[in-house]
């Protein structure tokens, strides 16, 4: 990023922390599944530019406060920065699971690769449909449900592609989404569709199997956590805060239950490094978790939070949106797998409320109820047309003319 670019006050530092922050996880765990040392290593580097961010983040608040009124509002601020460092550090330990050679069980990696989301690469053919054309035109997140981690152009990467950036053939990219998803980002490159994996029996699930089911559970849950934990700063809401202390206690005991499955796994498995990798891998999870609960303790203990705490949390990449079923709309009674929410909007749904229940990543025979409370993230293009879907049709013509 040139000087010109920096970011220059609080709410832009919030921003690109916020962000640079959910990159680096991203960029971790895709370290993992493909064994990548290259993208590993890419982490470090943004951990060093995150660590800029916030050592800014915190010479211009303390700057900002000429009163005791003042710093109590930048504390806050502070307060929010220690999180995201916390997410920061957890990503970092994340890759290096990969630099210590420390890894996962070969034949569990798989597994780890479609944990609810897929992550893939594809490289884009001579042909293909994106070629000279920029994310902004193609809108990736809404048409097939995919985000774009990173390109690769011959030995070089970009990270965190943005909206004016142009596809050309031979870049290779590495994308995170839905498993629906895969083919219909594959067609825009130009790629054939992948077949069918084919129906096997399932073996018998062994100690290893169940310690990996344990940490997959652990990530999806982290990840939701994060999610909801910006989600009840954005909309200053209690109730969404509670959910993620509920989440961060049942981590605890994840953790625990991971700890025995792996001691337990041990004679079977062939190298102990990787079941050392395993519970580096919860360990920097559980720190996710954590995190989210730090950010909201904010809106737990009723506290004031600064204006631009707000303002970063909307301006952020990823939008956080609520909205409600309403009867007789497209949603009502339908699953999300029918509904094909993430292939047909970008958004991807973090909970849903119904009445004092909460649902955390629903899975696609989910079907959504009249009074359902939808907790989303996703590109602001697709929050509109999520709403739509929610709204009864008068509703929604009212709104979206």
């Amino acid at each position: 990023m040139a000087d010109d670019d920096q970011p220059r006050n609080v709410k832009e530092l919030l921003v690109e922390a916020k962000d640079v922050s959910e990159l680096m996880i991203d960029l971790a765990y895709a370290a993992v599944f493909f064994k990548d040392e290259d993208l590993a290593e890419e982490v470090e580097v943004l951990e060093d530019r995150l660590d800029g961010y916030l050592r800014r983040l915190r010479e211009i608040s303390m700057l900002a406060a000429r009163s005791p009124e003042d710093a109590e509002a930048m504390a806050n601020v502070l307060h929010i920065a220690g999180a995201i460092e916390k997410i920061g550090q957890a990503a970092s330990d994340i890759a290096r699971v990969i630099q210590a050679k420390l890894g996962i069980p070969e034949a569990l990696r798989p597994d780890l690769r479609h944990a609810d989301e897929i992550v893939g690469r594809v490289r884009v053919r001579e042909t293909a449909p994106c070629v000279g054309r920029s994310l902004k035109e193609l809108l990736l997140p809404s048409e097939t449900g995919m985000w774009l981690i990173a390109i690769r152009r011959g030995a070089e990467w970009e990270f965190d592609p943005q909206a004016e950036t142009v596809l050309s053939e031979g870049d290779v990219l590495l994308f995170q989404g839905p498993e629906e998803g895969v083919n219909l980002i594959r067609e825009v490159a130009g790629a054939p569709a992948l077949p069918a994996a084919p129906e096997t029996e399932t073996p018998p699930l062994t100690e290893l199997d169940r310690a990996v089911d344990i940490l997959v559970e652990m990530k999806n849950s982290a990840e939701v956590a994060v999610g909801l934990a910006y989600s009840a700063l954005l909309f200053n809401d209690p109730a969404l805060a509670a959910e993620v202390a509920t989440l961060e206690t049942r981590s605890d005991i994840l953790h625990d239950e991971l700890e025995s499955w792996v001691l337990k796994s041990a004679p079977e498995a062939r190298n102990t490094d990787e079941l050392r990798g395993l519970l580096r891998l919860a360990y920097a999870s559980e720190t996710i978790f954590d995190a989210a609960r730090d950010m909201t303790w904010l809106v737990e203990q009723g506290e004031e939070l600064h204006p631009v705490i707000q303002m970063a949390l909307e301006e952020t990449e990823e939008v956080a949106t609520e909205t409600v079923v309403e009867r007789g709309s497209r949603a009502d009674g339908r699953s999300l797998k029918q509904l094909q929410l993430e292939t047909e909007t970008g958004m991807f749904v973090l909970a849903v409320q119904r009445g004092r229940r909460w649902t955390y990543r629903p899975r696609p025979r989910f079907e959504l109820e009249a009074g359902d409370r939808v907790i989303s993230l996703g590109p602001e293009e697709g929050a509109a047309e999520l709403d739509a879907v929610c709204r009864a049709p008068a509703a929604a013509l009212e709104h979206y003319p």
